[in-house]
């Protein structure tokens, strides 16, 4: 589904500030939110992406931290093999050569060859706020080359 027809015919979303870029094989995907509030550290993202998930969107809220990397390579292929078809990182990533040759989509703010701390700090399943909107797990994940929609609800298109 095209956000901007989702857009267009749906008004209960959350439209994320455009501030992501796109990263992975995969440009457009959708799926439940799956949610990890770390700064830093990305021993809850090697947590989440090891357990087996049907189609979700991983959501990790590094606080915009520019500082290190909350997701590589190695990390990103755990999630294709887990079932994650997408990743949106309040935060940015490393080995972007590799993972954009994964099967998944990946949003985030940029590029660090620098990897995070595993000092065991941060939390899962809790509302995150960035971009302008807020996220809580199983909020539905839309995202595509045009932007990233958040809603509570399952968005439809008319036939």
């Amino acid at each position: 589904m095209k956000t901007a027809d989702l857009t267009d015919e749906n008004s209960s979303y959350q439209l994320c500030d455009p501030i992501f870029k796109s990263y992975g094989g995969h440009p457009a995907f959708s799926g439940p939110a799956r949610i990890v509030k770390a700064f830093e550290d990305n021993t809850f993202v090697r947590q989440a992406v090891g357990e087996k998930v049907n189609a979700a969107v991983l959501v990790i809220d590094g606080g915009g931290s520019t500082r290190c990397a909350m997701l590589g390579d190695m990390l990103a292929q755990k999630a294709v093999d887990n079932g994650y078809v997408g990743v949106i990182i309040h935060g940015l990533i490393r080995d972007s050569a590799q993972i954009n040759k994964m099967p998944i989509g990946v949003r985030a703010l940029g590029t660090i060859p620098i990897r995070s701390k595993k000092a065991g700090l941060g939390e899962t399943d809790v509302p995150v706020s960035f971009a302008g909107v807020s996220i809580e797990p199983g909020n539905h994940i839309y995202a595509d080359e045009d932007g990233i929609l958040v809603s509570r609800e399952p968005l439809t298109l008319n036939d």
